[in-house]
Parts: structure tokens; sequence; C-alpha cells
């Protein structure tokens, strides 16, 4: 093999690595006050992502602005990627709707706070839940189910 090639291929490999291991970013809207939000935070660090934090007495007009509906409001909302998260979502599955980007979806959503999802550990406790994907009109599918 040539000297050339196998630079080449060394620079391809070091080059995906570089992006592998490069976090994913975006900004988390919270209450100054939530201590399961700062735990779905590192839950989130943990696994690849640097989220920018931004704290906010009332989250009602950020989340209406992003198309959130009150029926799958949580505690927290993110924005990555021009999506929007609410809620204590596993970060593997934002990293799969990352990669898949489906169509018409707008983000995910796990409404209300349930047991044993990430940041919500208490225990052997855990609430069964599902990972909604919705779109700007409303309408939502299910996009995963934890804890059945």
């Amino acid at each position: 093999m040539k000297i050339s090639h196998i630079f080449a291929a060394t620079c391809l490999f070091v080059t995906s690595l570089a992006q592998a291991s490069a976090p994913i970013t975006g900004t988390n809207y919270q209450s100054p006050y939530c201590g399961c939000c700062k735990e779905w935070v590192k839950h989130m660090e943990d696994n690849g992502f640097k989220l920018d934090m931004v704290y906010e007495e009332d989250l009602t007009p950020i989340k209406i602005k992003l198309g959130l509906r009150p029926e799958y409001a949580s505690c927290h909302t993110a924005q990555i990627e021009g999506y929007t998260f609410e809620g204590h979502i596993p970060a593997a599955e934002i990293k799969r709707f990352l990669e898949n980007k489906p169509e018409r979806m707008i983000g995910l959503a796990v409404g209300g706070m349930p047991m044993g999802s990430p940041g919500m550990e208490y225990g052997d406790n855990k609430d069964a839940y599902e990972v909604l994907a919705f779109d700007k009109d409303g309408h939502t599918m299910v996009w995963s189910r934890h804890n059945q």
C-alpha cells in the first residue's frame, strides 16, 4: 500500500473519531429551583450532550413558542439541532430521533415526571411511560415505551 493511501486512511479515521466524540449541543430551559431537571441534564451530559442552561421562572411562553401542548408538558424543555425535547426523555431516544429525523415531527415529549425516567430515579420505583413524537399541529405518535 502506498504511503499516501495510508496517510489518507489515517486522516479519515482520526476525523471520524473526532466527530464521534464531539458533543451534541443544545439549550435547556428550566426553573432555577428544579433538582430533577439538573439530574436529567447530568444524564444527558453522561451520554454525549452539552446543554447550555437558561433558567426561567415561567417556562410557559417558551413552551408555547416551541409548539408544545399542555397535555405533554413537563418541567424542562430542550432545543437541540432545531428540534424540541420536553421532559425526562432518555438520551438514547433523543439520539435515535436526531439520527432518523422523522418527517413532520418537531420533537419528543415525556409528559409529567414519571418515576424511573432519567432524572427521576428513586430506588426501584419505576412507572411505565411513553415517549411521544409530536408535530407542529399537536399530532402525536408513540416513539417508544419504557418500564413496561
